[in-house]
């Protein structure tokens, strides 16, 4: 554990030299304009939207979120740096991974990620995730990366567990969506947790 605040460097913006980051099975790169097919299928569907607590975007909605995706940004706080995710090999975008910036003076990021459903079940957003907080803490220079979840979306708090990161907060009917109220999860880890885990 860390025991004070001055034992990391402050969060800087990835290098886009450093991609494409191809892992075991995936490659992640920036997302680009000839991607927007593929991103629009599982945007547009209601049961990926159904733990992030809005409403598919639709028509110019849409588009103006894809846009935004293609300019990953990460130097103020807020910004957030999008990657596309592929099957090594073949170019289709089965998915994204995001990394927040959500304090840059206190070196804080946060994860997330948005996979089209019918690629479930391979471990894909597992292997993502994973690459992306290597970044995040090994280039980047982040002390913690956290991830909000939905307490009801058992596939996500599975993933966070598997990659170590430990639940922090539950947060009791912190959101709302359409008059339903739903529970969050934090799950957060460390660099010096992330540097000391088993290679």
């Amino acid at each position: 554990m860390d025991t004070g605040r001055g034992d990391y460097q402050m969060a800087a913006m990835p290098s886009l030299d450093y991609f494409p980051l191809v892992t075991d099975r995936l490659t992640l790169r920036p997302i680009r304009a000839a991607d927007f097919p593929a991103y629009a299928t599982y945007h547009g569907r209601a049961d990926v939207y159904r733990f992030l607590y809005a409403a598919p975007p639709q028509n110019q909605a849409l588009e103006a979120q894809f846009l935004d995706a293609t300019q990953p940004k990460f130097a103020e706080d807020g910004d957030v740096f999008r990657l596309a995710v592929t099957l090594t090999g073949k170019d289709e975008m089965i998915g994204e991974v995001l990394l927040k910036l959500a304090n840059q003076s206190a070196a804080q990021g946060e994860v997330g990620y948005i996979f089209n459903p019918a690629w479930a079940g391979h471990g894909y957003a597992v292997e993502a995730v994973k690459a992306l907080v290597r970044v995040g803490f090994e280039q980047a220079g982040l002390h913690r990366i956290f991830a909000r979840l939905d307490a009801a979306n058992a596939g996500s708090v599975a993933l966070m567990r598997r990659l170590g990161f430990r639940r922090e907060a539950h947060l009791i009917q912190n959101d709302c969506f359409d008059g339903i109220w739903g529970d969050e999860f934090i799950y957060a880890l460390l660099r010096s947790e992330w540097m000391a885990r088993p290679a």
